[in-house]
């Protein structure tokens, strides 16, 4: 039996490549509907007000895993660990207020992402989050988070996100992208390479033109403000590179950077971890997407932040390395297209270089915590911390539910910062380990 954790586009398509190949597939998410963040559907209602691009081919996908003899599905269940058993791999997780285990042959981690988030003043008021929280909120029930709506950060997902939240007649009162439009022009192969990212692109700009939303970019949300009743009333933001400032009245602030590889799992298994370009730690596969660990393959966003198509591809090519069949060059070439793609992203869309500087001393960096810049501060200058690590141990940062998920990397960072180091990869990989995959 083939066990997938993960029910979003890299597991579903891992589970109709093994069970089309005669092999009996268990599906674990702990949403209660399958399809991850990027197919999160209203109960029983294919399409959505915050629908994606191409959003129908997910009802084929569905549909087929449904009617599937071969594929077992437990949603609503949390996994919290696995272990290497023998020849096999024991996965433990909850459901309800039960405890169960399921033991495969063979496991292909499908785990996905979250937000990331870089902090800044004012980023714990109630009424800042992160776009995926938006679009979640809005997706799985239909409901809108704000009336006055900002929508900032860096990275392409913005646009379905702000595109989304005005169908739903929300309010976009500013879409802020830190970086420069022009960026993509460096990179015409990922486009040529990609042609249907770029009419994917178009999609949501002609949607966000009907909606006549204003997108800027090079602006950065420097800081949020609560309002008499302690919710947030305005942002200010500035052009990039200088200190001209300006309020944007809202009751909401959508906030993110992109997205981190949920990489617990793997960890817990010790499957063979590199760092990205961007010091993103992401888990290391071959071509078959097999890991370190003999009948352990990953797929999706684990192996490096690349959109639901890459996770498509990616889950097909697990799902029939895992089911001994043959892996076909045309599938191969689409990863390679995809990965490229991916690459460009990367370079196209990193995080403000001066995010530190622009932090003041008592800005929250461990929210789990409420450890502020200045603990973490201290801990370097006056008790020698010299890593993320010795600092966690001094102020408790990232010791919270989240156990280190949101700050692991920005304490890393805040610290090598203050001793003018950089980060070594050797830090990035070990601040993805944790001894529980999620809080139970």
């Amino acid at each position: 039996m083939i066990a997938i954790i993960g029910a979003g586009p890299a597991g579903l398509a891992a589970a109709l490549a093994a069970s089309r190949n005669g092999e009996a597939v268990t599906l674990i998410d702990s949403s209660p509907r399958m399809g991850g963040q990027y197919w999160r559907h209203l109960p029983n209602n294919w399409s959505s007000t915050a629908a994606n691009y191409k959003y129908g081919r997910a009802e084929d996908i569905f549909v087929e895993v449904l009617e599937s003899v071969l594929i077992n599905r437990i949603l609503s269940a949390q996994v919290w660990s696995a272990e290497i058993v023998g020849e096999k791999i024991k996965i433990y997780y909850l459901q309800g207020k039960m405890e169960f285990s399921v033991i495969a042959e063979k496991l292909i981690l499908a785990t996905g992402a979250y937000d990331r988030t870089l902090p800044f003043p004012g980023w714990d008021i109630p009424g800042v989050m992160t776009p995926g929280a938006a679009q979640s909120v809005l997706k799985s029930e239909g409901v809108l988070v704000g009336k006055k709506i900002v929508v900032a950060g860096s990275g392409p997902f913005l646009f379905p996100v702000a595109a989304g939240l005005a169908d739903s007649q929300g309010k976009i009162v500013g879409i802020f992208e830190s970086n420069s439009r022009l960026k993509w022009l460096f990179t015409p192969q990922a486009i040529l390479l990609n042609p249907k990212k770029a009419f994917e692109l178009l999609y949501y700009l002609k949607k966000i033109l009907n909606h006549r939303l204003k997108l800027q970019f090079k602006y950065l949300v420097r800081s949020a403000h609560a309002g008499k009743d302690g919710a947030l009333e305005y942002v200010v933001v500035s052009k990039v590179g200088t200190n001209r400032e300006k309020k944007i009245f809202c009751d909401v602030a959508a906030i993110g950077w992109g997205f981190s590889p949920d990489l617990s799992l793997a960890g817990i298994l010790g499957l063979e971890q590199l760092v990205s370009q961007d010091g993103t730690v992401v888990v290391k596969v071959n071509l078959d997407q097999l890991t370190s660990r003999a009948n352990i393959y990953v797929a999706g966003e684990i192996t490096g932040i690349g959109g639901s198509d890459l996770a498509l591809v990616e889950g097909e090519i697990a799902g029939l390395s895992a089911a001994g069949a043959v892996v076909p060059y045309s599938l191969l070439r689409r990863k390679k297209n995809f990965n490229i793609f991916a690459a460009a992203l990367m370079r196209n869309y990193p995080p403000p270089r001066e995010w530190i500087q622009s932090l003041n001393e008592e800005t929250v960096i461990c929210r789990c915590e409420e450890v502020s810049l200045r603990d973490i501060k201290e801990s370097v200058v006056l008790l020698g911390a010299d890593n993320g690590r010795t600092s966690k141990l001094m102020t408790r940062a990232g010791m919270g539910m989240c156990q280190g998920r949101m700050c692991s990397r920005n304490v890393m960072e805040i610290v090598a910062d203050c001793k003018g180091l950089m980060v070594t990869d050797k830090e990035r990989i070990s601040g993805s380990f944790r001894p529980m995959a999620s809080p139970i």
